[in-house]
């Protein structure tokens, strides 16, 4: 019998920390101890895993003494609090916030493109955002055959990429207009039923907000290029479930259409959408509750002769954070 972990999950009572339960069921983690850690008024809620009920505590530094594993997906200011904790108890933190992500002592990793990264770890690894991995999971094979110069990529991106509170407000203002109720938006700046909001995060550099700034910076770090350059724009649209993302790229030296598909359809976690129901293109409810990152509609870009145009799909909740998370994990152990 192989070796088992102590693992415990940081904000396990939110969308993205019971998706990571359900993925380390899924994905077969050979789990010794599991810790569910969370705010205090979550403390005392059972949650089932492989047929049990485990309690959740109260998150504090002391919980994670003797963990190997600590999966995290809370708020960035809750993933620095305890990140010292679970340092100098001697787990490794795969952290899901943005807190890390560009710190130099923290790899990005997306597995199937940045794997060995993980390995040069202090402790900590960092989840990219979800936006970013579906997107560079899509243009990564092109990537190796020549290198990408510049990506314009508009992103599609679902309601529950906001947590539970976006989901709620979709569907109380979608049945509100049916009542012929005033929405009262909470959760985003702008009634998103019926609506698309072209605005995800907070102000950055040059008029893009910090959402749509990742895509180049994480892009950077995962794909090691430093000179890679980004204009992303990041769209909220009144969709549950599934981010999707408009890119046209421009590489070193021309890849055809040809070359693109079938690398595509080889790179691991990615998948062409040759035939859904009759169509060449994926859409969010076709790639929900999965990992497979699909990805359609490539076409040579009408403006640069070594430009591509593709359209990509992928569950942000899985693929986009939980589900890469676990795949590091279980990277870490099977290595």
């Amino acid at each position: 019998m192989g070796k088992s972990y102590n693992i415990a999950v940081l904000g396990a009572t939110g969308a993205v920390g019971r998706q990571m339960l359900e993925c380390l069921e899924e994905y077969k983690i050979p789990v010794n101890k599991l810790v569910l850690l969370a705010s205090a008024r979550s403390a005392g809620q059972k949650i089932l895993f492989c047929g049990k009920e485990v309690e959740v505590q109260e998150a504090k530094d002391e919980c994670f003494e003797g963990m190997d594993f600590v999966l995290g997906a809370v708020s960035n200011a809750m993933s620095k609090a305890f990140a010292p904790a679970i340092v100098k108890a001697g787990a490794v933190f795969i952290d899901n916030s943005s807190a890390f992500r560009q710190n130099p002592d923290c790899p990005l990793v997306v597995p199937e493109i940045n794997g060995e990264d993980a390995f040069k770890n202090k402790g900590i690894i960092s989840n990219p955002n979800c936006s970013t991995i579906i997107t560079l999971m899509a243009v990564a094979a092109i990537n190796k055959i020549s290198p990408i110069k510049t990506m314009i990529a508009s992103t599609y991106q679902a309601v529950s990429g906001a947590g539970q509170g976006g989901l709620v407000e979709l569907e109380t203002e979608l049945e509100d207009l049916h009542n012929g109720k005033k929405p009262q938006p909470k959760v985003f700046p702008h009634q998103i039923a019926m609506n698309v909001i072209p605005w995800i995060g907070s102000d950055s550099d040059y008029g893009y907000t910090t959402e749509e700034m990742k895509m180049q910076n994480e892009g950077r770090k995962i794909f090691h290029q430093d000179d890679l350059k980004v204009s992303c724009t990041c769209v909220r649209v009144p969709v549950m479930r599934s981010h999707s993302i408009s890119v046209v790229l421009r590489t070193e030296k021309k890849v055809s259409v040809e070359e693109a598909v079938k690398a595509i359809d080889a790179f691991p976690g990615c998948k062409m959408a040759d035939d859904i129901d009759g169509r060449n293109y994926p859409t969010p409810l076709d790639t929900s509750n999965q990992d497979i990152v699909w990805v359609g509609r490539v076409r040579e870009d009408l403006t640069d002769e070594n430009g591509l145009a593709l359209w990509c799909c992928g569950d942000q909740i899985r693929k986009g954070a939980a589900a890469n998370a676990v795949q590091i994990l279980k990277l870490m152990i099977e290595k």
